[in-house]
C-alpha cells in the first residue's frame, strides 16, 4: 500500500503594486532545503536560481512570474511564504536608539507587517526643463542583493541598478527606450548628470514602497522607551 499524500494548505495575499489577490502555499521541507544549501553557498547565482524556483513554485497562480514582480512584491509574498511555512513570529533584535549600544529581542508577528508607499513618490523623475525619465521598480535580482548579497554594493553596482531601473527617458519630442540601448550608454548617460539631478533619481528609490514596521521598545538600562522602525526583509531576520 503507498504511504498518503500530506494536504499542503493553500493562502491569498493581494500583491502592494497591483492588488491582484494570488494563491500560494507554504514551503516544502525539500525547498526549504535547497534554500539552506544554495545559502550557505554564498554564491549569487545559485542563491537566486535556487530563490526563483522555490517561490515560483510556491505561486500556485499561474499567471504570475516572479522574475517579473517589483522588489517589494517579492519580499512581501517571500516574508508570507516563510511565516505561513515555519511560524508567524519571529525574534528580531534591536539595538535601542537612546544609546546605541543596549540590545534587547523583540518578537514580532508577520502579519503586522506590512508595505508602505511614501505619498511624495512617483515613477516619473523630471531632470530638468527638458527631460524626464520614467522608472521602473527594481525586480528579483535586487532582491537577491538587498537581503542575501555577503558583499558591500560598490559604485559601479549602483549605477547598475539604476540603470535598471530606467523604462525611458524622453523631452517634448523624441522618447528614448533603454531597452534599444546597451547598459554602457545608460551609465554614461548616468554619469553626465549633476548633483541635483542624481539626487532626484534617488528620491524614487528612497520614496518607493517597502516592507515596514515601527515597534516600541524600552532598554532596560535607561528605561526609557524608543520607537523603531524597521524597513525591507532582512531587518526581520536579521
Amino acid at each position: 500500500m503507498p504511504l498518503p499524500k500530506i494536504v499542503t494548505p493553500t493562502f491569498e495575499l493581494d500583491l502592494p503594486s497591483s492588488g491582484k489577490t494570488i494563491k500560494y502555499r507554504p514551503f516544502l521541507v525539500k525547498e526549504e532545503k535547497l534554500l539552506v544549501i544554495a545559502l550557505e553557498s554564498e554564491d549569487s547565482q545559485q542563491i537566486t536560481s535556487a530563490i526563483k524556483a522555490v517561490i515560483s513554485d510556491c505561486i500556485l497562480t499561474k499567471d504570475v512570474k516572479v522574475e517579473h514582480l517589483p522588489t517589494f512584491d517579492i519580499e512581501y509574498l517571500f516574508l508570507n511564504i516563510r511565516g505561513k511555512s515555519v511560524g508567524e513570529v519571529v525574534d528580531v533584535n534591536i539595538i535601542c536608539p537612546d544609546d546605541g549600544v543596549t540590545e534587547v529581542k523583540v518578537s514580532i508577528n508577520l502579519d503586522d507587517i506590512e508595505v508602505v508607499t511614501d505619498e511624495n513618490h512617483t515613477k516619473t523623475v523630471k531632470l530638468d526643463d527638458t527631460y524626464c525619465m520614467d522608472m521602473k521598480y527594481p525586480s528579483l535580482e535586487q532582491f537577491i542583493r538587498n537581503n542575501f548579497e555577503f558583499e558591500d554594493p560598490n559604485l559601479d553596482q549602483s549605477f547598475e541598478l539604476i540603470g535598471t531601473c530606467i523604462d525611458k527617458i524622453y523631452d517634448n519630442e523624441e522618447v528614448w527606450s533603454t531597452g534599444d540601448v546597451s547598459p554602457e550608454e545608460v551609465k554614461e548617460f548616468l554619469e553626465q548628470l549633476n548633483s541635483s539631478q542624481f539626487k532626484e533619481i534617488e528620491k524614487f528609490f528612497s520614496t518607493m514602497p517597502k516592507l515596514s514596521h515601527t515597534i516600541d521598545v524600552k532598554n532596560p538600562k535607561t528605561k526609557k522607551k524608543n520607537k523603531v522602525t524597521l524597513e525591507g526583509l532582512s531587518s526581520f531576520f536579521a
